[in-house]
């Protein structure tokens, strides 16, 4: 695939979910996707095939209480990393990236991760 495929058909998916129109998903999946979500941590869920995927991403689509933001996206050939924030309807937020992969026209895997809460790295004194 072209990277100007890859970044359309990436750019159409994130649509889906900024603009709650879960419509703009039906041709978008391959019947073997493969989606890991970012929870629960540390390992996140897998999801294998359309109809989990199409399930699990059209409940995302049509939240309207939660917002989701991209922040860049990168594609390199057939794939692309997509920078995002995911904004709670409580007001606070995750920041993650989807690593994401397409083929022939369709999502073949997106594997999400997110920042969690924890403790900070610390800095060599």
């Amino acid at each position: 695939m072209q990277p100007r495929d890859t970044f359309e058909i990436v750019h159409r998916f994130n649509r889906a979910f900024q603009e709650h129109n879960p419509a703009l998903l039906d041709d978008l999946i391959a019947p073997d996707c493969v989606m890991e979500s970012m929870q629960p941590a540390p390992n996140g869920t897998r999801y294998e095939g359309y109809d989990v995927n199409m399930s699990f991403w059209r409940a995302m689509a049509l939240d309207r209480a939660n917002h989701f933001e991209v922040e860049d996206t990168f594609v390199m050939g057939d794939r692309a990393n997509v920078l995002w924030r995911y904004h709670f309807a409580d007001g606070g937020s995750v920041r993650g990236v989807s690593l994401m992969r397409a083929r022939e026209g369709k999502i073949v895997e997106a594997l999400a991760y997110a920042k969690s809460p924890g403790q900070a790295a610390p800095l060599p004194e």
